[in-house]
């Protein structure tokens, strides 16, 4: 699965960039890559990031927004999360639900992405649950 993560103002089409200090805040304490290559010379930031559950995901952040790749079940959700919510971003996955946000992310979608949009408490469980179907015992 991948994930896509943007951050959308006032009902306008494009994406505005991420507010770096944020993505470093949220992500440097779970990331386990060489911190020596978490920023490109282009600006872009990679983090390969570890839950404490063991979950892992990579994380990709550039002007444009976020990609999360390969995040595992369990708590990497919840960093999904935090930093979605903390960024007043949503959360993108166009092979399967399409839009989950949080109530006030919603507010600035633009019009046509609110039809299809799942509103949602923005945290780990109910993250995961909206993408991939809630959790089995």
């Amino acid at each position: 699965m991948s994930l896509m993560i943007f951050k959308f103002v006032d009902g306008g089409e494009a994406p505005v960039p991420p507010d770096t200090a944020v993505v470093r805040a949220v992500l440097e304490p779970h990331d386990v890559g060489d911190p020596r290559l978490t920023v490109g010379e282009d600006g872009s930031m990679s983090f390969w990031i570890r839950a404490p559950d063991g979950g892992e995901a990579e994380v990709f952040a550039d002007v444009h927004g976020l990609g999360v790749s390969r995040p595992n079940a369990g708590d990497v959700f919840a960093v999904i999360a935090e930093l979605t919510s903390r960024l007043g971003a949503v959360v993108l996955n166009p092979s399967r639900v399409g839009v989950v946000c949080g109530v006030e992310a919603y507010t600035h979608l633009p019009a046509e992405m609110r039809d299809d949009a799942v509103v949602i408490d923005m945290t780990g469980e109910a993250l995961e649950a909206a993408l991939t179907g809630p959790r089995r015992p």
